[in-house]
């Protein structure tokens, strides 16, 4: 139809007769003359409409899914980011945790030897100038760091400084083959050398081929000159096999060392040496013969006539260390 005043006028009139067939069906309520043309228009048109909602459906159902599949995933998402934090922070909490435990151990072992030490975190692992078990330590003469410095950590002896950089060092480990350093027995005082086993136990040569000398026994440094490499009285390790070599001059033991050194992090270089030999103070308090000494003790306090021999026993096991200090 061509747009003409005429049909303008007939769609007005359509619109208008519309609206009051609305307002008519409106008003009328239940009772509205329309209600019976409604109905059969439902009732023509309700079979046509379920069946195009029945096409339809599958389609809405499926972008529906679409929908909600992104939103699950974008939570997923989420969640696997949370957990991700979640998981950082609690790896940096116990790494801070752990390096607290670290610096304790480091500074009571330098309190206990009457060390000075510069703390030193390791930054890197691996051969350099040619040692095959070295590492690289965050301080250098900048720190006042020089070569030949002890280095030392919570459970004992680490190695020895090599080279100097201005920010930097490098350290020599006590696990090296080309290791060395004297050592003195904690009981009986006997002197010997130690030397690096790598991925083995350390070897210690000791100078008296006779020395009474047995499995859990333990080690410390011997110390050199002015402290330089090696301050004296470090922890070095225990005993674990004591070698038969019958007529030979020395005796060897291979000895377990204290310090793990494949998991090496916060270290500590002695810059001031100790005033005395610390001796035996560094090491921990051993744990065997401690118990029978309070049971010795207790035994002695009881009855009056064992009181006599149990006596001698408790200052037995304190003695041993001023006399060895003295030679």
């Amino acid at each position: 139809m061509r747009d003409t005043r005429e049909s303008r006028l007939l769609l007005i009139l359509l619109v208008a007769v519309a609206f009051a067939l609305i307002t008519v069906d409106i008003k009328g309520g239940e009772s509205s003359p329309l209600g019976g043309a409604r109905r059969a228009a439902a009732a023509v048109l309700g079979p046509v409409e379920r069946g195009a909602a029945s096409a339809v459906d599958p389609v809405a159902d499926t972008v529906r899914a679409f929908r909600d599949a992104a939103a699950n995933n974008g939570r997923t998402d989420q969640l696997a980011r949370e957990n991700t934090d979640l998981r950082q922070k609690l790896a940096s909490s116990d790494m801070a945790g752990g390096r607290t435990k670290q610096l304790d151990d480091l500074l009571r072992t330098a309190g206990a030897g009457g060390y000075t030490v510069k703390a030193a975190q390791t930054i890197a692992i691996g051969p350099a100038q040619g040692f095959s078990w070295t590492i690289t330590i965050d301080a250098g003469s900048d720190d006042g760091l020089t070569r030949d410095m002890t280095v030392v950590n919570g459970q004992g002896l680490v190695g020895r400084i090599t080279t100097v950089a201005p920010t930097t060092a490098t350290v020599l480990l006590a696990s090296d083959p080309g290791f060395s350093a004297g050592t003195r027995l904690e009981a009986t005082g006997e002197i010997g050398f130690a030397s690096g086993g790598g991925t083995s136990l350390m070897k210690v040569s000791l100078l008296n081929g006779k020395a009474q000398v047995k499995e859990g026994d333990r080690l410390v440094t011997f110390g050199s000159q002015s402290g330089r490499p090696f301050v004296p009285g470090v922890p070095v390790g225990k005993v674990v096999q004591v070698e038969a070599n019958p007529g030979q001059l020395t005796k060897t033991v291979l000895v377990e060392p204290f310090v793990q050194f494949t998991r090496l992090d916060l270290v500590g270089v002695v810059v001031v040496p100790p005033r005395t030999d610390p001796r035996d103070a560094v090491l921990p308090p051993a744990p065997g013969p401690a118990a029978p000494a309070s049971q010795n003790q207790g035994q002695g306090q009881a009855p009056a006539a064992p009181a006599a021999p149990a006596a001698p026993s408790a200052p037995a096991a304190a003695p041993p260390a001023k006399p060895t200090g003295g030679n």
